[in-house]
């Protein structure tokens, strides 16, 4: 396959594998030993990469939510744990995820491997969560790196989706209308927040996810025909494993 082909494969995907560990009983359960509820721990453990900064630049990062509830719940976060220490937490518990799930499964080292490919070279410019997240160091068995890697591609495509929607003349509330509306209370909006997408708008949003991928092709690009099989054939093993 060419990378067009292996980016519209394997991405959407990682979107929706890459936060597997996020609220799952494990994770809340280090999130009350550390004196937080889930919601607080997500927001400092994803967040913290970024350091001990103020709310609007965790918000600039974040993009989808409202200002209003990123500052509430990073401040509030923030006076029972370190942001850092969240994060670096955080990405334990995607190691500790990764153990309990993908233990049985073969073919995670070529995974991990074409993976690390796509890592090392994405340009991490202008993409600061990303950025953060990917100066974590990972784990060495194969495992718990594969869903830290899946988180840190998550990331690396989102990171460069908010640059997108920009790009494209969309604010982070509007695009969020048309992704996904029926969530506007889970990222703190309420419905008198709703934009009414029209085609001008549906149109930029679809130009703001080609570009998306055009921003990240030259990352995927990297790999060669073994590596790209190596990773969707990982995927879909972990897709497997993590089905209801």
């Amino acid at each position: 396959m060419d990378t067009d082909e292996l980016i519209a494969k394997v991405c959407p995907k990682i979107r929706d594998l890459g936060w597997a560990f996020y609220f799952v009983p494990e994770t809340i359960a280090r999130a009350q030993e550390l004196g937080l509820d889930g919601f607080r721990f997500y927001f400092l453990g994803r967040g913290g990469v970024l350091g001990d900064v103020d709310a609007a630049v965790v918000s600039s990062a974040f993009g989808y939510f409202n200002p209003t509830l990123v500052r509430s719940i990073w401040e509030s976060g923030g006076q029972v744990l370190d942001p850092r220490t969240a994060g670096h937490e955080f990405v334990a518990c995607a190691a500790d995820f990764g153990r309990a799930h993908f233990a049985d499964l073969d073919g995670l080292k070529a995974f991990c491997l074409a993976a690390d490919q796509v890592v090392a070279a994405a340009d991490p410019v202008g993409l600061a969560l990303y950025a953060g997240a990917a100066a974590e160091p990972l784990a060495d068995d194969p495992p718990a790196r594969a869903m830290q890697l899946l988180a840190l591609l998550r990331e690396y495509r989102g990171s460069a989706h908010l640059i997108a929607i920009r790009a494209c003349g969309l604010d982070a509330l509007t695009a969020h209308c048309v992704k996904r509306p029926q969530d506007l209370a889970m990222f703190g909006w309420t419905d008198a927040d709703l934009v009414t997408v029209t085609p001008d708008i549906q149109q930029a949003w679809e130009d703001a996810e080609a570009l998306t991928d055009r921003l990240v092709r030259p990352a995927y690009a990297a790999l060669d025909e073994v590596g790209a099989a190596d990773l969707v054939g990982g995927i879909a093993q972990i897709e497997a494993a993590l089905a209801p």
